[in-house]
């Protein structure tokens, strides 16, 4: 097995993107293999690594069909609604908390 040529942080070569680069600029990797990595050093730890891919072979991202929104749609909405009252918190429930801020901290009178 041949090893990945591995780049520092910020001097990979044109042509070679990691899969945030290429969804920014509307692909994706599209099944190709990696062609290299980057590094980027950090103080007393393992190095971040990224893994690139050729901007030439990737494929456009797919559309959002209709399905796939509604999906979407409903597991933000299963996301905001609180277990202990059923009500919609109009923001995503913390998982810390595992309810919405009003069930969690009721108010003492």
């Amino acid at each position: 097995m041949a090893t990945l040529p591995v780049y520092p942080w910020r001097l990979a070569p044109d042509g070679l993107a990691t899969r945030r680069q290429l969804r920014a600029a509307g692909l994706r990797p599209g099944g190709q293999d990696v062609v290299a990595q980057v590094e980027r050093p950090r103080r007393r730890r393992t190095p971040l690594t990224a893994f690139l891919y050729r901007v030439d072979r990737a494929k456009p991202v797919r559309p959002m069909t209709p399905a796939k929104r509604a999906a979407l749609d409903r597991a933000n909405a299963a996301r905001r609604t609180c277990p202990a009252c059923r009500t919609d918190a109009g923001y995503v429930i913390p998982v810390s908390l595992g309810m919405c801020v009003p069930c969690a901290y009721p108010k003492s009178s």
